[in-house]
């Protein structure tokens, strides 16, 4: 490779890794490559970029860009290296976990993941990286949780006018059991009238 060729993968990678908050760093060693195919076809329907690249190359870009915000993610640079860079943060975790059970195996292995600045080092990580919450989820949650007093208020204040408009129409059936008001409104018996003079 011409040092020209290797200066236009480090501004390919340069350019992911500015582009994306996400990405993952995978050891595809041992794989096949009908297998690395099938693990590129699972990327491209999740849209996940999916990009192998050596390590040295992979390190100056980053080196480049922020040596200080990428260290624990140079650390993890050596074997066969596959990054797959994401929009969604779980999506990459998703589809190395399918891939290994479909095909019974421990690889791809996780060696790190950078998600939105946070840095996952290790194959023990994907479990968690699996069930790590997204942006849309996390405003879903947040949503919900406003909602849910509200909610709570509004049933407490339907429940308070209906006993409230079940206490008047119990008021007002016990009125209607009194006795009868007279023409002038009072409610006393009325006197008996006098015998009329013959």
């Amino acid at each position: 490779m011409t040092p020209a060729q290797k200066n236009e993968i480090i501004e390919v990678l340069k350019e992911k890794f500015s582009q994306y908050n996400n990405f993952y760093i995978t050891d595809t060693e041992s794989l096949t490559a009908a297998q690395v195919g099938t693990l590129r076809r699972h990327c491209f329907d999740k849209q996940v970029e999916m990009k192998v690249a050596k390590n040295t190359l992979i390190k100056k870009a980053l080196l480049s860009l922020d040596a200080e915000k990428y260290s624990g993610v140079i650390d993890s640079l050596n074997n066969v290296t596959a990054l797959m860079f994401s929009e969604n943060p779980k999506d990459p975790a998703v589809i190395l976990s399918a891939f290994r059970k479909a095909n019974n195996k421990e690889r791809p292995v996780l060696k790190a993941a950078f998600i939105n600045g946070d840095i996952f080092v290790g194959d023990n990580q994907l479990a968690n990286l699996k069930n790590i919450k997204t942006k849309n989820e996390l405003i879903g949650d947040v949503i919900g949780l406003l909602q849910s007093p509200a909610k709570r208020v509004i049933a407490a204040l339907l429940h308070n006018i209906e006993q409230k408009e079940g206490g008047a129409e119990a008021t007002a059936t016990e009125a209607t059991h009194e006795a009868p008001a007279t023409e002038g409104g009072s409610t006393e018996a009325a006197a008996p009238e006098a015998p009329a003079a013959e």
